[in-house]
């Protein structure tokens, strides 16, 4: 007998992969956290039947939610990464010589799950240089400040996300970054959520002086064009060289990509401005 995942992506669109074994499906007290072993693509975590990670294109989003801002900034010393309990996002801060990381995230199960099945994505929550808060990423960035960079590694804006997308989440990263401080969110697919998209973006806007979308290829999100908000007090994000840019081991982000990731197509370009 077959035994496939299926997630709806929208109320048309379902995505469906076959699946060897369920390894773990647990209630915890915030969401439904599931983990499978594919056939097409490796080791998956879904959160509430909607995929989070697999093993094999995780590298593309959190190679891009990290690297962008990290070597737009050029010296970031302390970064905040709100949910990314995965570890994903932490692995890839830590290839720069950064001096403090801390990850909040709400669900510790989220955490416990990615130690035991995705140990590739963990390595680096017993790094020094890491601190781990299991609370509410909303509350946490009100009473803390002096970050160089704030990550907004969310899930989907359901359930204990859906704060993490409004205005007034943003003015506090806003407050809690230092004078030259960069945040950045996901923002999901141009193609499914335009409405969304767009909301995001003038509410990013609104609060900071230089607001900018960029994209990446996900092939198991909605619609595999992705898209990242960042917006940052001080430094244009499209005045970086590239060419300046050091090498990082990666498999997706590189200095072309870093430069090229900014270009939008008009479509969602129109998204944004109408």
């Amino acid at each position: 007998m077959e035994l496939w995942f299926s997630e709806y992506q929208s109320k048309n669109v379902r995505f469906s992969l076959r699946i060897k074994d369920m390894l773990y499906s647990r209630k915890t007290p915030y969401q439904f956290l599931s983990v499978f072993e594919t056939e097409e693509m490796g080791r998956i975590m879904t959160l509430d039947d909607v995929v989070q990670l697999t093993t094999r294109d995780e590298f593309v989003y959190h190679e891009m939610i990290s690297h962008v801002p990290l070597f737009t900034h050029r010296s970031p010393e302390k970064v905040l990464v709100i949910g990314g309990g995965d570890g994903g996002t932490i692995r890839e801060i830590l290839k720069h010589p950064v001096k403090k990381v801390h990850l909040v995230e709400i669900d510790e199960q989220v955490i416990e799950a990615s130690k035991k099945f995705f140990p590739s994505l963990s390595l680096g929550f017993s790094d020094p240089r890491t601190s781990i808060f299991c609370e509410d990423g909303i509350e946490f960035v009100k009473n803390n400040k002096g970050y160089d960079v704030i990550i907004i590694d969310s899930t989907d804006p359901l359930g204990p996300a859906v704060g993490l997308f409004s205005r007034e989440f943003y003015k506090d990263v806003f407050s809690a970054l230092n004078n030259d401080g960069i945040m950045v969110a996901q923002t999901e697919s141009p193609f499914f959520y335009g409405d969304f998209l767009k909301r995001v973006y003038g509410d990013i806007s609104s609060i900071f002086r230089f607001t900018n979308i960029y994209t990446a290829v996900i092939p198991t999100y909605p619609g595999a064009f992705w898209t990242f908000t960042m917006g940052s007090k001080s430094i244009d994000p499209t005045a970086v060289d590239p060419g300046e840019l050091p090498d990082l081991d990666t498999k997706y982000y590189s200095r072309d990509i870093h430069k090229s990731c900014f270009v939008l197509p008009p479509f969602v370009k129109n998204i944004i401005s109408k």
